[in-house]
């Protein structure tokens, strides 16, 4: 037993890997109830036994296995990672349980793989079982047939798939076991139970014996619908609903309607695999069936007949053995041979399914016209056959062939087409039986119900009945309008028949034979859902709106239906009856008419109608018209109105104004009455004629306006065009026209019948009067904007002039839109089946093209051209494709009828001659455009083989190609094309051109789409399989159709589909179904409703989803149902992160070719940021290349894509260099406008030019560089930085181009280098171009070797990485170098480094052979130039620490104002001026970091000069006295002097000598200890910390590098400084005047000096380390708050955002958070909240909080919780109150996270009282509500007493402040609203008085302190302490003190001092504080300086631009400054030469 304490010992998991079996079983046992007892599925302990579990289930011990099974289910179904185990643990259960003897290890085997299931893992629980199934163990084999059966059972056929397991079941049924066979039948009945008959014709060939015993199985099957009884983790809604039902007792009625659902409709065919035929056909087979014996005619078609009965063919070129039975059917004189050739076509036809389609065309003429036969077999043969066909294909395409017959003289065709056409529309559905189909046939129909044989009439009577029930009544009753009682009667006797297929019970009854393939066809063209909706619509009348019936390929939804239309209702789209009804009147005689108009004229009126006198005429036509104004609609008699009106004189009037008048009251009548078409014919020959009038024209148009909205422009057009040509008058011809022109832009077009106005326009043109032709042209071009070009088509013909300028006004009028119609909305009425119908083929699209006159070529398709065509001679083949090509030139437009011609025109596409191939695709393009839309019936057979020319290898074959599908597919949309497998099959092929061409192709056209059927699905795996070709550019296209296929399909279903993939190439493709899930386009919205579309620009609401689903040219819609999924994924994508606005302007889905407009860069947001991102997770390749390969070329071509125009990007990447350098030009014209997509896609850019420096092309080059250099300067400008990534992928290529052999462009390449030096650091530069000095190229490393000498001299020593002793080593190498060039120009660079560094440079070198070193010594010599002191050129190089870069995209950008280390802008600068702070270009500011850094001998002193006043130069002495005189009472005189000493001291502290520093330093410590005196440093503190920290920067980079110096005197300095600050922040007034922009550069100070290892390496260095950590927390305390937390915050933005500062100073910044938030309870009071929010905003917009949790520790993202947290918890809701200061407050979540907290905070303290505060706390709160009352009724009572109001709202006040939570509302509920008010508002009143002081005071920066000390200087100065540093305003006359100090010192006389402009006080009030870092301020003060001076010299002084200094120390006047500098120069100069 010893070992069992070693095992129990162990952790669970080891146990379980123990080789001892108990401690496994011990382990087991734990495990399980570990794992019962972890209840968060994403518990990372679950990862553990990953690898585990297979274990668990396989053990070798059987009792251990036991216990490892039920551990592993309960693994299984609480691990969230469980579903990584599936295949491993299932074949371990398989392999070694399912063979176990105990029942109980089989049971738990079958529980986890149903688990399994459950967890989604339904497919690979599968593949396993069904693995299993093959072990030779009959024990295994029965248990996975049980756990499918069972799995089956439980879960139903929509999770298990039942192809797979139906395939495997015949074998089973032939196992040697009994088991097996058993479980085997078993496994069938529950088959059949989910599937019923599906199930039969897979097993049909199992032994007759076991057939029969499952027959008697399936018999006893209950006839109940099965349900699913277990569910996915994915389905709990389902099973919530499900267990709901259980509870309620079984089936719920509205159980039936979820059935339908739940079970998806099996189809056979699908179960069954598909047998290949062709090859099995007998050899002579073609001969035999043309023998002249019918035996043997016989034979081959029983060959066939036995062949066809397999139930499903593998599809392949069936068309010979089509060909062949057709011909049998069509002319063999056997009847009984064409019976039989009929039974083989249906048999193909059923076998093939929609493959057999592309052939349907073929063989139906030829089978209704063999009708004529009467024999009942051969009729019944006929019969299944043209069934079968029809189910194979759609109606619309049939639909030709068919009315070809329907007028046939004999009528048992007629008979039997009648009764065809009724079976047919069993099978239609609403959608699938538009009008536009139903017009033609019912028309044949009705002629048939008329025709003088019974069964023709019956078969008639049938087909219309049919079409009754299937289209419903509102569709067909327009087409029955003339048809009589009896009849119709008997027609609707006939529906009622009728059963539909799509009903919800198959139709069995009526034709018994359509039973089989019924069901497979459901769900074919169905879609899993049925169509339930069909019958219940059908059988009310007219229950849908009309739109859904039409095209829209939607069944209607239940809605209410729709007011049935009255009489015609065919027009009316779903309007309201009254307003459709159409107005028919019979003609009333004159005599009626004069009675009817005496009633409602006054009597005068009438008798003056004809009198001889003008005026009287006139006289009455005003009574006429005032009557007409007053009558109601009702009582209008309007034909009797007009009658009298045309009544003599009539329309024969001869004043123009009665004319004018009568004119004008008919069209009062038409709008004002219900004017009918009766009135209308009365009047309109009248208006006709009037319309040239010139004088009463204007009002004819009026009235036939008028009419035509009363009577429908296309009845009224009609009439008056004809009216207009049937006379002679051309004025009246061009005027009708004209007025036409404007009522169709008025009305719109629909409606309108074009043929008619065709013929009319025809003869206008060929008017000889020139302003009717004008007319009719410009009446083309109104119609040109409905029609289309189309229109063109019918004026081919015309004379060329005329068809120019026909064209011309079509050109005109391209691009525009037809505007929306605003008449004929309001009283629209129906202008009977005609126009109805013209109305609905608009609807369709393709109404014109059908309209133009076709050809039928069909007898010209001769059997002799066709074997030309076929010919082995290819000459001759030419022939035959040339005659063809004439054939269709003369018949321009053809009717569908094409003969042989498909067959012999596909084998010409694979013709083994290329030229050859290119003329059929000609043709074939011809054939389109000539046949029209009615090309859509062969597309399958001609249209899927051009597709497969798109393989072929030369370029123009496939290009040619590609124009013949676009051809096609314009004509026939793209429905046909995508139906069926034939694109899926095209797509298999691996042929890369192929998928490559097909796949571009798709991806432009689906974007388009807005349905597609469902067979797209099957292109997906190809699609997927593309994705990973091994061809880059089929790579490529495949991901560029991706989002498009996702558009359609929906990402579920694309994700679905990867099941199958292998996982390495699953996990690829799920990555990128993401990526395009995010890029995914939104469908195409509706097309905008036209006016063509509907009679009214406001359609009625109902309107609108038809259209949204009708599809462009008639396609329809994928299922009957819009899949609801679809829209979904719409409506996901419009919301996808706002890029997709973007995505699809980058991916123009139509012609878009010619728009150029637009920005050419789109700016994705974070696109560059995600860029990085992939490049640095190596996700893309890295651009690091030596010659450019295709992958990089295509990886940017993508990059590109989302965010360059599509058209620059074509340039871009054209193989022709001329198209770059347009490129090049377009990019440099955009330049300047868009400048931040510029910069958005910088690094896409410079990628690309990079590409640019491997043309050889010249041009290209220049063009490139040209554009650098103004990129660049654009760049520095905008003050951008370079980011490395930006930098590392250009730079190298970039210095590869030094090396060019051209002078012109090294020059180039020079200037640019230097260029970017502005905009990427110098020191980082260094490097790329230390890199370009070891080319082979002597020319580039030449340049190289000066541009580093020219960085040197520029920038000094700092910029030599990694160390200046490196970089010269390997410059000096070069001396060596063979090429001569190289030689000198490293002896050059050494020279000037020389002359930058002095002798140190020998050290550096380290050792060189002799004869370089004595080159070098000569060569120094010969330059005798002495060291200088280091440059101070541009200070451009800056520590990376100031390479702020910024949240978006790495933009640096800065407002001009801005220097690198603030980003936050100037004004922070406590408060100096705003509009004073002069912006100082960058190349001529300085960088301190850059001057301090190097380590020139005289470098120290230099900051010093510049920094402060440059006092200190002029006093070699220290003047002790002043400085430690007593304090004298009179504030003047200590102004006088104090001031200016302790400037002067204080610009010592930062002297490079370290003696000058310490002796400074010690006496600011003395003034400091004295109480008395220490006020006087009032106004310095920041120029002393700023000096103070100037000289810790010192130390830190040039004292402590230095060897020389003596390390204690380091030590030393130290501790003066770090001294001097303890007593500094000892005294509170004095530390409070510290700015935030000081404090923040001062612990950025001194938190480097705690973390610099190097002092921790000196003697004392722990000492100083402690010192500054004290002091840190001094400061901390002491400081203002307010600016010590916002440096802090800046402080800490800007180490997290530059890449080279370490963990740990970002980590010692954020302690010193923590203990300010430490601090807070004490100092919130006084913290400016306001500022510190927007600090935080700012910092939180930088940093959002996913960045922040990228971020490596968790300690910042927890920093800012934290305070946030605690600033709520102090401040409680009112925290919100302080977002004053943040202009949008969306930039940031921080408003978002102070509600959460505050929310969270609220709920905390619902609970507190439950259960948080504890003991006193609670007694306290309980005594306070006991006292509460009293307390509170004593403060009301001192508020109601007038004495002690206010007293008594302050202490409420007080006591609200302290108990938030108390509740005054009893004690003011019983008060007046007077009383209440008055509370109300004097608590808000002390409010704002209490916050307002708390918050003015931190804002102004005047502290109390100060004011004490105070004391007015002068009338207007308000007050005035030393310095302006806190933005107190300070009089003029301090400065002039100032000043006169300064001039007596510079040697200038004062006298003068009245000439000068008065100094008015300078300051305005103190802006937003804002973070200003002190090296700004010195910036700052030099560029007043400088600008002072200029002013000085010009004399325009403008009192506001006196600069005060930046750090308030003085402020010179000009000339002062001006002396100043000159001064400086000289003494420069002397210094300078002192020191030689």
């Amino acid at each position: 037993m010893g070992d069992d304490s070693e095992w129990m010992k162990l952790p669970i998991d080891q146990k379980c890997e123990h080789k001892l079996w108990k401690a496994r079983l011990n382990g087991y046992e734990e495990a399980l109830k570990l794992f019962q007892k972890i209840d968060d599925e994403k518990s990372p302990e679950w990862s553990k036994y990953l690898g585990l579990i297979k274990k668990f289930v396989t053990d070798s011990n059987a009792v251990a296995q036991l216990k490892g099974l039920e551990a592993a289910l309960a693994y299984v179904e609480n691990a969230h990672v469980a579903g990584k185990t599936t295949g491993e643990v299932a074949s371990g259960v398989v392999n070694k349980v399912f063979n176990q003897p105990k029942a109980r290890a089989k049971e738990l085997g079958l529980d986890i793989c149903l688990m399994y299931i459950e967890i989604e893992k339904g497919e690979a629980i599968q593949e396993e079982l069904l693995k299993g199934l093959d072990n030779k163990n009959p024990k295994i084999i029965v248990a996975c047939i049980e756990t499918l059966r069972k799995a089956l059972s439980e879960f139903g056929s929509k999770i298990i798939s039942l192809k797979p397991i139906i395939k495997v079941l015949p074998k089973l049924f032939e196992s040697r076991e009994k088991a097996v066979r058993d479980e085997a039948k078993l496994l069938a009945v529950e088959i059949y139970r989910w599937i019923r008959d599906a199930l039969r014709p897979p097993l049909q060939n199992i032994n007759s014996v076991q057939l029969k015993e499952l027959e008697e199985e399936w018999i006893k099957v209950s006839s109940a619908v099965p349900r699913q009884t277990r569910f996915l983790r994915s389905q709990q809604e389902l099973k919530a609903k499900f267990e709901q039902q259980q509870a309620v007792g079984g089936d719920a009625d509205g159980g039936d309607d979820d059935e339908e659902e739940t079970v998806p409709q099996v189809d056979a065919y699908e179960l069954l695999e598909a047998v290949e035929i062709l090859s099995k056909l007998p050899k002579d087979f073609y001969e035999k069936i043309e023998a002249k014996k019918w035996q043997e005619r016989k034979e081959a078609l029983e060959a066939v007949e036995l062949l066809v009965k397999n139930p499903k063919l593998e599809s392949g070129d069936y068309a010979d053995l089509v060909k062949a039975l057709k011909k049998v059917v069509g002319k063999d004189t056997n009847v009984m041979l064409v019976a039989l050739a009929a039974k083989c076509l249906a048999g193909l036809a059923t076998g093939l399914r929609k493959k057999f389609g592309q052939y349907a065309g073929h063989v139906v003429p030829t089978i209704l016209e063999k009708f004529k036969e009467k024999k009942p077999q051969v009729v019944q043969a006929l019969q299944e056959a043209i069934d079968a066909i029809f189910l194979t294909t759609t109606l619309q395409n049939l639909s030709e062939d068919i009315l070809a017959v329907m007028d046939n003289k004999n009528p048992t065709i007629k008979q039997q087409t009648s009764l065809f056409i009724a079976r047919s529309f069993r099978h239609c559905t609403p959608s699938t039986l538009p009008k536009s189909l139903l017009k033609p046939f019912c028309a044949a129909l009705l002629k048939h119900i008329n025709d003088s044989a019974p069964e023709v009439r019956d078969a008639g009577f049938e087909a219309l009945g049919t079409a009754l029930k299937v289209a419903g009544e509102k569709a067909v009753n327009p087409f029955l309008a003339d048809v009589d009682k009896l009849k119709l009667d008997r027609i609707k006797e006939c529906a009622e028949k009728v059963e539909l297929v799509y009903g919800k019970k198959t139709g069995g009854a009526a034709e018994k034979r359509e039973g089989k393939p019924v069901a497979g066809k459901t769900a074919a063209l169905q879609g899993p859902g049925g169509d339930k909706e069909t019958k219940d619509a059908a059988a009310k009348p007219g229950p849908q709106k009309k739109p859904s019936a039409v095209k829209s390929g939607v069944p209607p939804k239940k809605g209410k239906p729709a007011t049935a239309a009255g009489a015609g209702g065919t027009g009316a789209k779903g309007k309201k009856g009254p307003e459709t009804k159409e107005i028919f009147e019979s003609e009333l005689s004159m005599e009626v008419c004069e009675e009817k108009a005496a009633a409602v004229l006054p009597a005068s009126c009438i008798q003056q109608l004809d009198s001889g006198n003008w005026k009287e005429r006139l006289a009455c036509m005003e009574e006429f018209q005032k009557a007409v104004e007053l009558m109601e609609r009702s009582e209008m008699p309007c034909q009797a109105l007009v009658r009298m009106l045309a009544k003599k004189p009539g329309w024969k009037e001869t004043n123009f104004q009665v004319m004018q008048m009568k004119l004008h009251i008919v069209a009062l009548i038409a709008q004002k009455g219900n004017f009918s078409k009766t009135s209308a014919q009365v009047v309109l020959d009248g208006l006709v004629d009037k319309v040239g009038d010139v004088k009463c024209g204007s009002n004819a148009k009026e009235a036939m306006t008028a009419i035509a909205e009363a009577c429908q422009l296309p009845w009224t057009a009609e009439q008056v065009v004809a009216m207009a040509f049937s006379q002679k008058n051309p004025k009246n011809q061009s005027e009708t026209l004209n007025w036409l022109s404007n009522a169709i832009k008025e009305f719109g077009f629909s409606g309108l019948n074009v043929k008619a106005f065709i013929s009319n326009v025809k003869t206008a043109l060929a008017a000889t009067n020139p302003a009717v032709r004008t007319s009719a042209i410009t009446l083309l071009g109104v119609m040109y904007l409905y029609v289309g070009p189309s229109l063109r088509m019918f004026f081919e013909d015309e004379k060329p002039a005329l068809l120019s300028q026909i064209d011309a006004e079509f050109e005109k009028m391209q691009g525009q839109t037809a505007p929306t119609p605003t008449r004929g909305i309001s009283r629209h009425s129906a202008g009977g089946g005609d126009d109805g119908e013209e109305e609905e083929q608009e609807e369709v699209g393709n109404d014109v093209v059908d309209l133009l006159p076709r050809t039928d070529i069909g007898d010209k398709i001769t059997a002799e051209l066709v074997s030309k065509i076929g010919d082995k001679n290819w000459k001759i083949r030419k022939e035959g494709l040339d005659e063809v090509t004439s054939i269709l030139n003369e018949a321009k437009f053809i009717h569908a009828n094409i003969g042989e011609l498909p067959v012999a025109l596909k084998n010409r596409l694979n013709d083994s001659n290329k030229i050859l191939v290119q003329q059929t695709l000609s043709i074939l393009q011809q054939l389109a455009t000539a046949m029209g839309p009615n090309i859509k019936q062969h597309v399958k057979n001609l249209g899927i083989p051009v597709i497969t020319v798109l393989g072929d290898s030369k370029n123009n074959v496939r290009a040619a190609a590609l124009a013949t599908v676009n051809a096609w597919a314009e004509q026939t949309g793209m429905k046909e094309w995508l139906e069926g497998e034939d694109l899926s099959e095209e797509l298999k092929k691996e042929n890369p051109f192929l998928r490559q061409e097909l796949l571009g192709w798709l991806a432009e056209k689906l974007p388009t789409l807005r349905s597609v059927p469902s067979d797209l699905l099957l292109c997906v795996p190809h699609l997927y399989s593309c994705l990973e070709d091994r061809n880059g550019d089929v790579r490529k296209k495949a991901q560029d159709a991706l989002p498009f296929f996702m558009m359609h399909l929906g990402f579920e279903k694309m994700a679905k589909a990867t099941g199958k993939l292998k996982p390495t190439s699953k996990d690829q493709v799920l990555a990128m179904l993401e990526k395009a899930k995010a890029n995914m386009p939104a469908k195409p919205a509706p097309p905008a409703k036209s006016s063509s579309r509907v009679v009214g620009g406001t359609a009625p609401a109902k309107f609108q989803p038809a259209s949204a689903f009708a599809d462009d040219l008639g396609s329809n819609t994928m299922e009957s149902k819009p899949d609801p999924k679809k829209a979904k994924a719409g409506g996901l994508s419009s919301k996808t992160k706002g890029v997709q606005g973007k995505k699809v302007l980058s991916k123009p889905s139509l012609k878009e070719d010619d728009d150029k407009s637009g920005p050419i860069f789109i700016i994705v947001p974070n696109g560059k940021e995600q860029r990085m991102k992939e490049e640095k997770a190596l996700k893309v390749l890295k651009w690091n290349f030596t010659t450019p390969r295709d992958e990089y070329i295509e990886q940017l071509k993508t990059q590109m894509s989302t965010c360059v125009a599509k058209w620059l990007q074509d340039e871009m990447f054209h193989a022709d260099f001329q198209h770059h350098n347009k490129a090049l030009a377009v990019m440099i014209e955009h330049l300047e406008s868009e400048k931040d997509g510029v910069i958005s896609c910088l690094d896409l850019i410079l990628k690309w030019l990079t590409l640019r420096f491997f043309d050889t092309n010249t041009s290209v080059l220049m063009k490139t560089l040209e554009y650098l250099k103004l990129l660049f300067n654009m760049l520095s400008q905008e003050e951008y930085h370079l980011t490395e990534n930006e930098a590392s992928s250009f730079i190298p290529y970039l210095i590869l181009k030094v090396g060019e052999p051209k002078d012109v462009i090294r020059k180039d390449v020079r200037a640019i280098l230097n260029r970017m030096c502005l905009i990427y650091p110098a020191s980082k530069m260094f490097p790329f171009i230390m890199e370009g000095t070891k080319s082979k190229n002597s020319k580039q490393r030449a340049e190289c070797l000066e541009e580093l000498g020219c960085l040197v001299e520029s920038y000094g020593m700092n910029v030599c990485q990694p160390t200046p002793g490196k970089a010269l080593k390997e410059m000096a190498a070069h001396i060596g170098d063979r090429d001569n060039t190289v030689r000198n120009a490293a002896l050059n660079t050494i020279v000037t480094v020389y002359n930058v560094h002095g002798d140190q440079v020998f050290k550096l070198i380290g050792n060189l052979s002799e004869k370089d070193m004595s080159m070098l010594e000569e060569r120094i010599k010969r330059s005798a130039k002495r060291p200088s002191a280091a440059p101070v050129r541009q200070a451009e190089e800056k520590p990376q620490r100031t390479q702020n870069i910024s949240a978006n995209a790495g933009m640096m950008r800065k407002g001009p104002a801005e220097d690198m280390s603030s980003k936050l802008n100037q004004n922070r600068n406590m408060g100096s001026h705003s509009e004073t702070t002069h912006t100082v270009p960058r190349e001529f500011q300085l960088d301190l970091d850059e001057i301090e850094n190097d380590n020139g001998t005289v470098r120290c002193e230099m900051p010093a000069l510049v920094q402060h006043k440059l006092d200190d130069i002029f006093e070699p002495v220290l003047i002790p006295e002043p400085k430690i005189r007593a304090v004298s009472p009179h504030f003047d005189d200590m102004h006088s002097n104090t001031a200016s000493t302790i400037n002067f001291v204080i610009s010592q502290v930062a002297s490079g000598d370290i003696n000058t520093s310490i002796q400074a330093l010690t006496q600011i410590d003395e003034v400091l200890k004295q109480e008395d005196k220490a006020e006087a440093m009032s106004g310095h503190i920041d120029q002393f910390l700023i000096a103070t920290f100037m000289q810790l920067r010192l130390i830190y980079n040039t004292h402590m590098a230095d060897e020389k110096l003596d390390k204690d005197e380091i030590v030393r300095l130290y501790s003066c400084i770090i001294g001097s600050m303890i007593t500094l922040f000892q005294i509170e007034s004095l530390a409070r005047e510290a700015s935030t922009g000081v404090l923040k550069d001062l612990m950025h100070g001194l938190i480097t000096l705690m973390l610099d290892s190097r002092v921790e390496d000196l003697e004392e260095g722990e000492q100083v380390i402690r010192s500054v950590n004290l002091l840190v927390v001094k400061v901390l305390e002491k400081s203002d708050q307010t600016n010590i937390l916002s440096a802090l915050l800046v402080l800490l933005q800007d180490s997290l955002l530059a890449t080279a500062s370490s963990p740990k100073f970002s980590e010692l910044v954020m302690k010193c958070l923590w203990r300010m938030v430490r601090l807070l309870p004490e100092t919130i009071n006084s913290i400016n909240l306001d500022r510190i929010l927007l600090d935080i905003h700012i910092f939180m917009k930088v940093f959002p909080k996913e960045k922040l949790k990228q971020c490596k520790s968790d300690f910042p993202i927890r920093t800012l919780k934290t305070l946030l947290h605690t600033l709520c918890k102090l401040k409680g809701p009112k925290i919100l109150d302080h977002l004053t200061m943040i202009d949008n407050k969306n930039e940031s979540e921080l408003e978002a996270h102070l509600c959460r907290v505050m929310k969270h905070s609220m709920d905390q303290s619902g609970k507190a009282d439950k259960d948080t505060e504890k003991g006193a706390s609670r007694i306290e709160e309980k005594a306070s509500k006991a006292k509460v009352n009293d307390i509170l009724a004593e403060i009301f009572k001192k508020i109601g007493s007038k004495e002690n109001t206010k007293e008594g709202l302050a202490e409420l006040y007080e006591y609200k402040k302290k108990y938030s939570d108390a509740d005054i509302e009893p004690f003011l509920k019983n008060s007046s609203q007077f009383f209440q008010s008055y509370v109300e508002r004097g608590l808000r009143l002390i409010e704002t008085e209490r916050e307002g002081k708390g918050r003015i005071a931190p804002s102004t920066g005047i502290s109390s302190q100060m004011e004490g000390t105070c004391v007015p200087v002068s009338t207007h100065t308000v007050s005035s302490s030393i310095g302006n540093t806190n933005g107190e305003e300070v009089g003029p006359s301090v400065y002039l003190e100032r000043l006169k100090i300064l001039r007596q010192r510079c040697g200038l006389d004062n006298a003068k001092q009245e000439d000068r402009p008065p100094l008015t006080s300078l300051l305005s009030k103190p802006t937003l504080p804002t973070v200003a870092s002190s090296t700004d301020m010195l910036h700052s003060k030099l560029s007043q300086l400088r600008e002072s001076r200029e002013q000085y010299q010009h004399l325009d002084l403008d009192s506001n631009q006196t600069h005060s200094s930046g750090i308030g120390t003085t402020l010179a006047s000009p000339s002062s400054a001006a002396a100043n500098i000159d001064d400086l120069k000289k003494r420069l100069e002397r210094i300078k030469s002192s020191r030689k």
